[in-house]
């Protein structure tokens, strides 16, 4: 199912202490949070998550990641086996296996959006290279350095690849992903947002000039706030985990929220709590704990 709306409900409203609201739903990012350095899940992290589980938490995965990426936890799903891909851009089955995931919901970045984007962030910032990310395909122009583990379906210009008749145009465009070699990642972010408005969402997970842009509205955020609302489930009964600035719409909604030890500044100001570093299991320390107060 595709679905473009805008969702206006992720936004935190002022209600109930969330510390006196038990949790029914832990959101947590993946690299830099729940995975450790090494893109492993810890043992002390892996029974964490389970207790959650056992102790009728439900656990959303919620990453910057593409489906096809999601392998490193598609062993630790459990129940509803769902998983929120591409910063918000897709809800994914993952009770398949790697290989076998299904798009729940599609949230997409309309072509016409994306070549508006493409086309002011170079004249914004005149050197940047681009990729396209969708459901299924991975396509790159020639000089997008080789960031990602995996080879590109096409190499051509964006403007070629977000063409009408452009590769897998059938397929929905997920996400576009905009790199500058020599921009600061933070100055980049912010030229972005001010160059691209409300035509798209802007946000970064990565330590270089790395930006994510998705469709208007579109967030980890207003993901998790729509799959909430399917479960009845308010954003005061969320508890969240992050680090980056992709992190900070969702951090920012839930009733309470967690910054890694290693978080972006802009986390931690986001955060209604901290944590330790993701190397040393700070979303295993917080669910510890926080199940132990339910006891």
């Amino acid at each position: 199912m595709r679905e473009n709306g805008r969702v206006t409900s992720a936004t935190r409203q002022p209600e109930t202490p969330a510390a006196a609201v038990p949790p029914r739903l832990i959101a947590t990012d993946l690299d830099g949070t729940l995975l450790r350095d090494d893109k492993s899940v810890s043992p002390r992290t892996v029974a964490a998550l389970a207790a959650a589980e056992e102790a009728g938490v439900e656990v959303f995965f919620v990453t910057g990641r593409p489906a096809r990426w999601m392998d490193v936890v598609s062993d630790h799903v459990h129940g509803h086996g769902l998983a929120i891909c591409g910063n918000g851009a897709a809800v994914v089955d993952l009770h398949g296996g790697p290989g076998a995931h299904r798009f729940v919901k599609v949230r997409e970045l309309a072509r016409e959006n994306a070549l508006d984007a493409v086309r002011l962030l170079r004249e914004a910032a005149p050197g940047t290279v681009y990729a396209v990310e969708q459901t299924y395909g991975f396509h790159q122009e020639p000089d997008y350095p080789k960031l990602h583990m995996e080879i590109p379906d096409e190499l051509a210009p964006a403007e070629d690849l977000l063409a009408p008749d452009g590769p897998g145009a059938a397929e929905p465009v997920l996400k576009i992903l905009a790199y500058h070699p020599t921009l600061d990642p933070d100055g980049f972010l912010t030229t972005a947002r001010l160059a691209l408005g409300d035509r798209a969402n802007v946000t970064r997970s990565s330590p270089s000039a790395l930006l994510e842009i998705s469709g208007p509205g579109v967030s980890k955020a207003s993901t998790l706030a729509l799959c909430c609302a399917e479960r009845g489930i308010s954003h005061e009964e969320v508890v969240a985990f992050g680090d980056m600035p992709n992190d900070v719409e969702m951090l920012t909604w839930a009733g309470r929220s967690y910054a890694m030890g290693n978080a972006h500044p802009d986390v931690i100001a986001a955060a209604s709590g901290r944590t330790v570093a993701n190397n040393d299991d700070g979303v295993a320390v917080v669910i510890e704990r926080m199940l132990a107060q339910r006891v």
